[in-house]
């Protein structure tokens, strides 16, 4: 059968809420002090989705481990779902360090490939994983060659058709398949063949971070929602608005696409002429304290400099930036993170994929705005409820009323102005179906439904047996 014959069409069932899409980086476990995270730093209810980067692939093109502590991390990053039942974890495969030759090699032959997605499956569920994240940076760029576009179209159509037999014949929940895809037009016109993959996917997460940095002349910012006024040629493509629509246009279903959201910035060593948007610079900015990345710095590490630094907003970018003496950072905050999810939703795009947690103020320490404060902040605007709330029930056997604590069956989230609208803050039953109810709280309505076999109880406000 001709590959290119093979479709990736698949049953699935789109749902109404956003997607919080949150990775997690195994060498951060190797920064110093308070910088270092593991994955007991990690709130489980904080995102939907909680991806962990990277693993490896063998000379013998099988998906393995990448640090030798791994596998022990696994344990405990998919043990966050005991905490919440929601949660579901993906392993990714890539990165911008990991570069295209294993990729390359791996995707050659039908045999080859065949070998990988084989371990690939084994490997998700012999740890725990929900799901593979395809992270190649960037087929047929960098050493990868022109043919890998179509090779990697191949890859994804048949490890889509690995996942769904592997379900069906054992009988097990169907295992996700996702990708991290470049947002540089000129990477993205040859390197994916976007509609087709995007119907293998089950959502992809569009890198709109890296847009300007030390690399470059002149100052620019990290991640801008839209157009700048210095930017010319190519980079009147860099930008967020134009990444995401372009990824729209070119097939990808809106429902399935994430926008990107940094939580670090990018910093620029200024020249002595000038310090707005566009400034000549020397290369890099200092490093972080803790980062030690040349032209990088975390979110805690960018609010330890706001204190001392200008501020400025970048007007036709929705985006922030600062400098002090030599030194430029333009970064994300929360401010910036509420335009861009605005714009997010009167796009009706699929969600959010931070990278990463480790960047944002995950002690809540450094900024004094709280714990991740960014990725909370994201998490409110999207609406995203984190962990199942318990619901107090009643044993029938217990006459004295003990509560019981049972987690509930969500079903969906509503206007607030359908159901709740009059009603102050509280519980009530559903008056067609005794067996669901409804939580008025927040402005929002959410419809929930008891425990098999409980009624809700509006003398206990709680699901009880009739």
């Amino acid at each position: 059968m001709d590959l290119w014959l093979l479709r990736c069409d698949f049953s699935h069932t789109l749902v109404s809420s956003y997607k919080l899409v949150c990775y997690y980086t195994n060498w951060a476990q190797y920064r110093k002090d308070g910088a270092r995270f593991m994955p007991d730093k990690i709130d489980p209810c904080l995102c939907t989705h909680l991806i962990f980067a990277y693993a490896n692939i063998t000379e013998d093109h099988e998906l393995t481990s990448l640090e030798k502590e791994d596998e022990e991390m696994y344990k405990k990053f998919n043990n966050l779902k005991s905490k919440n039942t929601k949660l579901k974890t993906l392993l990714s495969i890539g990165g911008w360090s990991f570069g295209t030759t294993r990729f390359t090699n791996m995707v050659a032959t039908t045999d080859s490939r065949a070998t990988f997605i084989r371990s690939a499956v084994s490997f998700l569920r012999q740890f725990g994983f929900d799901g593979l994240d395809v992270d190649w940076q960037y087929p047929g760029f960098r050493e990868s060659p022109a043919e890998d576009r179509n090779r990697f179209t191949v890859l994804l159509k048949e490890l889509r058709a690995a996942i769904e037999d592997e379900a069906h014949n054992e009988d097990k929940g169907k295992l996700l398949l996702t990708a991290a895809v470049a947002a540089y037009k000129e990477v993205i016109d040859n390197a994916y063949n976007i509609s087709a993959i995007s119907q293998c996917l089950d959502f992809i997460s569009v890198r709109t971070f890296d847009f300007h940095g030390h690399w470059e002349k002149v100052t620019g910012h990290n991640s801008p929602l839209f157009l700048g006024p210095t930017d010319k040629g190519k980079f009147i493509f860099y930008n967020i608005d134009f990444a995401l629509k372009y990824w729209r246009q070119q097939g990808a279903a809106a429902e399935k696409l994430l926008v990107g959201f940094p939580t670090y910035g990018r910093t620029f060593t200024l020249s002595s002429s000038g310090n707005a948007v566009g400034a000549p610079v020397t290369g890099a900015g200092q490093v972080g304290l803790f980062t030690r990345e040349p032209g990088l710095v975390a979110y805690y590490e960018t609010c330890v400099f706001l204190k001392t630094a200008t501020l400025k907003v970048i007007p036709e970018q929705k985006v922030p930036y600062a400098f002090k003496g030599s030194q430029w950072i333009g970064y994300d905050n929360q401010q910036s993170y509420k335009f861009k999810t605005q714009w997010l939703i009167n796009n009706k795009f699929g969600g959010a994929m931070v990278w990463s947690l480790d960047f944002d103020d995950f002690s809540g320490t450094r900024c004094k705005e709280g714990v991740y404060p960014l990725i909370n902040a994201l998490k409110s605007l999207l609406n995203i409820t984190g962990c199942p709330a318990p619901v107090t029930t009643v044993h029938p056997a217990n006459t004295s009323q003990v509560p019981v604590t049972m987690v509930t069956t969500f079903s969906r989230v509503v206007d607030a102005g359908v159901w709740c609208r009059g009603k102050s803050q509280g519980m009530f039953a559903d008056p067609i179906d005794r067996s669901k109810f409804y939580i008025c709280a927040a402005g929002m309505t959410r419809h929930e439904m008891c425990p098999q076999e409980l009624i809700f109880d509006e003398n206990c406000h709680c699901c009880n047996w009739p």
